[in-house]
């Protein structure tokens, strides 16, 4: 079982940054691809950025954040980043990362149902 545990998120002005991390409770996850979602109030769940498992050497943006974010994994320390900048108003929600438990699966998804565990999300609020 993997345990992962978001931290990082806060209120931010418009244009600043934030950088979340997401710690997960055993190396095994360097073996699963990883990512990110969000989700406001009253709106579904939405893909952020995703990782592929090992180095990292492939991920994947929604275009919405595109040149803005930037995820990054170090397995030495089996944590998950999402660098976040040029943030705006529409960047509010609570973000959650994930962890695709198919071993080494060599397609990166930006459906949740792929995601087989989730943390408890922290929350991101960006005043204008």
């Amino acid at each position: 079982q993997v345990q992962l545990v978001e931290s990082g998120g806060g209120l931010v002005q418009a244009g600043g940054s934030l950088r979340l991390s997401c710690a997960a409770s055993t190396r095994t996850v360097s073996n699963y691809n990883m990512g990110w979602f969000r989700q406001a109030p009253g709106k579904e769940r939405e893909f952020v950025a995703s990782i592929s498992w090992s180095d990292g050497g492939s991920t994947y943006y929604a275009d919405s954040v595109k040149g803005r974010f930037t995820i990054s994994r170090d397995n030495t320390k089996n944590t998950l980043y999402l660098q976040m900048n040029a943030l705006n108003s529409e960047d509010t929600a609570v973000y959650y990362c994930a962890a695709d438990g198919a071993f080494r699966n060599a397609r990166l998804s930006i459906w949740p149902r792929h995601y087989d565990y989730w943390g408890q999300g922290t929350q991101v609020t960006v005043s204008s």
